[in-house]
């Protein structure tokens, strides 16, 4: 017998069009195993759009309680639940509740691999923060891409349900390709620049030279524009600092309006932040200007990011960096020397709070063409 998904007050406050095609789409669902709980669960939330998509990702079949899967996978429930939060994922309010479905069972199974080979449990979770945060921010991503690539506002509730369950079934495993294959790249890309520096295993810290770059007034163009504006000029300030980023020198992290890059190598450090500076001013005047600072030092580097004294001088002089200005100190000056590069000396050493020693800053220029014909001419 039919389910009255009217008389079940599925379709209230609908009518016309809309109201057929959440009909259409109940009946879809039902058909396919989703109980009439759920799916009015999933009306009351304003989801039941998502629902295929959601049966797409994780299929219909038995599902375990937290404590099954901990025990299954022989871990302690409470280092579990350590690593799930970590990995930004939800834990069951009830432990009765199963939710748990055999891929998220072979996870956890994987964890007691990586103890067995001698990895401790606080780098785990060190590396599991990293991958859950790295993954959050590529879904996000990626159902951006989406909703612009196949969605008008036009569609139908039966429209978008369809065609996200669509896009996740056909594109999903090409998407887990790129991963795997990003995965061992970037392992091979960080080997051959030096990355892995064998020299500071002992101690954990290695040479590095940081810079932090970061538009001047963002703060007040976000009172001035709309969201969606200053959200572009922060994309497209991410595109173009990833793309002068080329080995040696990488792109740690961005934070809002502010780039963050290291290299094992000064030069192409100053190269990149002023190839970037120059890229931002062809952006044109409604594009903020860019400032930048650069140290170098000792670092610490965990969980992808770069901690120490260098990380901390560079974002200082940041700060204190006029518009349009690459400030650097003068360690990081002597490393490179003078060729190619003209220097300004600022009067006086500089004091930053919670830094010690006064700093010896020099304002990096590029020698252009027709200065450098004059002093070898």
């Amino acid at each position: 017998m039919a389910t009255d998904f009217d008389a079940e007050g599925l379709l209230d406050d609908l009518d016309g069009d809309a109201r057929d095609a959440r009909r259409k789409l109940l009946e879809e669902l039902h058909a396919d195993g989703v109980p009439l709980g759920e799916l009015r669960e999933a009306c009351d939330e304003g989801r039941l759009a998502l629902v295929p998509l959601e049966r797409a990702l994780a299929p219909p079949g038995k599902r375990l309680t937290f404590s099954e899967m901990a025990e299954r996978a022989d871990l302690e429930p409470d280092f579990l639940a350590h690593l799930t939060r970590a990995l930004g994922l939800p834990l069951p309010d009830d432990d009765d509740d199963a939710i748990f479905t055999e891929r998220d069972l072979e996870a956890a199974q994987s964890v007691r691999g990586f103890r067995e080979a001698g990895i401790p449990d606080d780098a785990l979770l060190e590396v599991t923060r990293v991958l859950g945060h790295s993954l959050s921010q590529i879904v996000a991503a990626l159902r951006s891409m989406f909703t612009q690539s196949f969605f008008s506002p036009g569609d139908s509730e039966y429209e978008v349900a369809v065609r996200w369950a669509t896009a996740a079934k056909e594109l999903n495993p090409v998407l887990e390709q790129v991963v795997r294959y990003l995965l061992r790249a970037q392992q091979v890309a960080q080997l051959r620049q030096g990355v892995f520096d064998l020299a500071g295993l002992a101690s954990g810290t290695t040479q590095i030279c940081v810079a932090f770059a970061d538009l001047a007034g963002f703060t007040r163009l976000g009172e001035q524009v709309a969201p969606d504006r200053l959200g572009g000029v922060a994309g497209r300030l991410t595109a173009l600092a990833t793309d002068v980023a080329q080995p040696p020198v990488r792109l740690v992290k961005m934070i809002g309006d502010a780039a963050m890059l290291v290299s094992s190598e000064a030069r192409p450090l100053l190269e990149a932040v002023l190839d970037l500076l120059a890229a931002v001013e062809a952006e044109g005047e409604e594009f903020p200007p860019l400032r930048a600072g650069i140290a170098c030092g000792e670092g610490l580097s965990r969980g992808g990011d770069w901690f120490g004294a260098p990380v901390n001088l560079a974002s200082r002089i940041t700060d204190k960096t006029r518009p349009g200005a690459v400030l650097v100190t003068a360690d990081f000056k002597d490393m490179i020397g003078e060729d190619g590069f003209r220097w300004s000396k600022l009067r006086g050493r500089q004091k930053f709070k919670g830094i010690s020693g006064d700093q010896e800053l020099y304002r990096a220029r590029r020698i252009d063409s027709d200065e450098e014909s004059a002093s070898t001419g």
